[in-house]
């Protein structure tokens, strides 16, 4: 509230000095026409309502499409992001063995079911095992070369006696860890076997999915169907219908099986593959879906060829960068460039490698 009244102190030579002038105005980002008074008094007014323990954070659409959220790339393409997932199927069905698969072909950097693998650390608590049976199926899937990258325990906590926090300490001091399979969840449940619920499930999940997201990380939960036949197989998933995703085969001994994929940043999927006895592994088939691919965006690519060659840095305002797109501003608006920009800012990086 106080007037500067400090002088203005020249730099260099005691000449008079050339104004700047900005091109852009607070109309770029004013078009509801308040003042500035305004939006000091709106500030003041959130600022102090964010002390109040009670009072509802919320965030205004224009607010969402200003805010650049920074994007999750996907661990394998189309299959995996961060973020907490369920795989079950009938017990015996050879789940643990394809999870052995996803957690060395993710270690390894290797394709997957035809998808493309960003390679990381693996953490593999496989609960239901011992070291010496991990040792026979790992020598006999992938031979014994090994892979530095691949952690596995065969012990751990359950959720309410500590697996929390050896999670977060094993994720500090392996940092480049992008995957944590737990195979199986009756191991870490908080309740016994008679006593479980919906509600205790639903409690270990999103405590798993705090986990995840607090990590930046993917996080896969081993579990069984039940042995009720429904016509949704989500349905079949053992002691409650929250959780999601499913495999399954006609009999166990059926070497050909399919996996039902679910989830909220992918499009559903079945997938067929083979499990080979011999490698204990398996082997992609086909995929029932066609992938849907987004259509292009023109301003995506205009956006991207201004990086392109020799210019790997473009710098300036919404208002210039539409003049380096030769796109009139009665076509477009800075601000609504800006925005466009911000809902597809993972697309560009994603698809053309600008961030």
């Amino acid at each position: 509230n106080k007037k500067m009244t400090t002088p203005i102190i020249s730099v260099g030579a005691d000449t008079e000095q050339s104004l700047n002038v900005c091109n852009d105005s607070i109309t770029d980002f004013n078009e509801d026409g308040k003042s500035l008074d305004d939006y000091l008094e709106e500030m003041q007014k959130e600022f102090l309502q964010q002390l109040d323990p009670s009072h509802l954070k919320t965030i205004s659409m224009r607010e969402l499409y200003n805010t650049v959220y920074q994007s999750k790339p996907p661990l394998i393409d189309g299959l995996l992001y961060p973020g907490t997932y369920i795989f079950a199927g009938a017990p015996k069905l050879g789940k643990s063995f394809l999870m052995a698969q996803l957690a060395y072909h993710v270690a390894a950097g290797m394709e997957f079911f035809n998808h493309k693998v960003t390679p990381a650390s693996v953490l593999y608590l496989s609960l239901e095992d011992n070291l010496v049976r991990l040792q026979k199926r790992f020598s006999r899937m992938f031979g014994v070369e090994g892979n530095a990258n691949l952690y596995l325990a065969t012990k751990a906590d359950s959720l309410n006696q500590g697996l929390e926090e050896q999670l977060t300490d094993f994720l500090q001091s392996k940092p480049a860890t992008k995957l944590i399979i737990i195979d199986t969840l009756q191991k870490i449940r908080e309740f016994s076997s008679a006593a479980y619920s919906y509600a205790s499930d639903y409690h270990i999940i999103t405590l798993l999915k705090e986990i995840a997201c607090r990590h930046n990380i993917c996080i896969i939960v081993v579990h069984h169907t039940r042995k009720m036949e429904a016509e949704d197989k989500f349905d079949m998933i053992s002691g409650t219908t929250g959780l999601l995703g499913a495999a399954e085969k006609k009999s166990r001994t059926d070497k050909r099986a399919q996996l039902n994929i679910v989830g909220r940043e992918l499009p559903d999927q079945e997938i067929i593959i083979d499990f080979s006895p011999e490698s204990c592994t398996c082997q992609f088939i086909r995929s029932n879906q066609q992938l849907w691919e987004e259509p292009k965006d023109m301003l995506l690519e205009q956006v991207a060829a201004l990086v392109s060659g020799k210019n790997k840095i473009w710098r300036g305002s919404a208002t210039q960068m539409l003049q380096d797109l030769n796109i009139s501003t009665d076509d477009m608006k800075p601000h609504i460039l800006t925005r466009r920009l911000n809902v597809k800012v993972d697309r560009l990086y994603q698809d053309y490698g600008v961030y």
